[in-house]
């Protein structure tokens, strides 16, 4: 591991100034991907800025009537024991049960967890492997190679490489928003726009500035959060990431659709909010054909690699399926 600096400031107005004047810094809460990042040599930060010291940042407070707040210092596990959330918000509890192991959700933020970099192998590995991601301009070895886990939506010429995230596509869901903190000020931005698509800059995978720290996500308060879910398929049943996940959530009135929701994971180089299949199901009945044609609309303009094509159908299936779970608690 190469040698760094190291600073725990007081405020966030001081780690975000203390950030800015280290170029190649990067904050550190709770570790568990940047400190993993670091060990392969694919983060090289010359500086840490440590802001476990701001407690103002880790709570999670559900009393206001319009919006919860979640501390981007929140842990992981702690948000999904939330008494309020468990019960108005299944998807968001699920999205957080159903990622890593408890130890990992024990030490893991929830501002840290909506900025986790990808698991392509071929951007983990390193040389011989090219990865636009981790070194531009290289290529992407993915595009013709074992392509299995990778994006069937979003994906570029540049690179395929999925989200792996979890929560975010819950929140994506829910119209969340990020507050950050920047030498210019705070601003916020809406979840559904944070995350960018490869393009031909697969390197920058989000819309924050570098010297920008989240400070908290906010959720709107909906009716539609109690009829939800977060469905996530895998190769084993835990401690493993998404080939595909969908975070839906209906309301009903008389049996037909007046409300939808979903959000893609596993699928896609970004948490993926698939408008149009929300919209074709608005007024139609919740059965199997109308869950099945939403999980079509969802899925219409993937593309298939060379070995990951059975995702298409899968992430159909996801939706479909999540569509109906979420029915049965409307």
């Amino acid at each position: 591991m190469r040698s760094f600096t190291y600073a725990k400031p007081a405020s966030a107005a001081d780690a975000v100034r203390a950030l800015a004047a280290a170029p190649e810094g990067r904050f550190l809460a709770g570790g568990t991907t940047l400190y993993d990042l670091m060990k392969l040599d694919v983060e090289r930060p010359g500086a840490l800025v440590d802001v476990t010291a701001l407690p103002q940042m880790a709570s999670v407070d559900a009393s206001s009537p319009t919006e919860i707040t979640f501390g981007a210092l929140a842990r992981m596990a702690d948000a999904a024991e939330d008494p309020i959330l468990r019960r108005d918000y299944p998807a968001l509890t699920e999205g957080l049960e159903k990622a890593a192991s408890q130890q990992l959700r024990n030490m893991a933020t929830l501002g840290g967890n909506i900025l986790q970099r990808t698991r392509c192998p071929y951007f983990r590995g390193g040389e011989p492997y090219a990865c636009n991601k981790r070194a531009p301009g290289s290529g992407c070895a993915a595009i013709g190679g074992l392509d299995r886990g990778h994006a069937v939506l979003g994906g570029s010429d540049a690179c395929i490489a999925v989200y792996p995230g979890d929560w975010a596509v819950a929140l994506a869901a829910f119209d969340a928003t990020v507050d950050v903190l920047g030498p210019n000020g705070a601003r916020s931005i809406p979840m559904d726009a944070l995350h960018r698509e490869p393009g031909s800059t697969p390197a920058v995978e989000t819309n924050l500035a570098h010297d920008e720290l989240v400070l908290r996500i906010r959720v709107p308060k909906t009716p539609l959060g109690r009829a939800s879910t977060y469905h996530k398929v895998r190769d084993r049943e835990s401690y493993a990431f998404a080939l595909a996940s969908a975070a839906v959530a209906v309301r009903l009135e008389g049996g037909t659709v007046r409300e939808a929701r979903i959000a893609l994971g596993g699928l896609a180089t970004r948490p993926w909010r698939a408008r149009e299949a929300e919209a074709d199901l608005v007024g139609r009945p919740l059965n199997a054909e109308t869950a099945r044609a939403a999980g079509d609309a969802a899925l219409r303009g993937a593309r298939a690699g060379r070995h990951n094509g059975f995702k298409i159908e899968l992430g159909v299936r996801t939706v479909a399926d999540a569509l109906l779970i979420a029915g049965t608690r409307a």
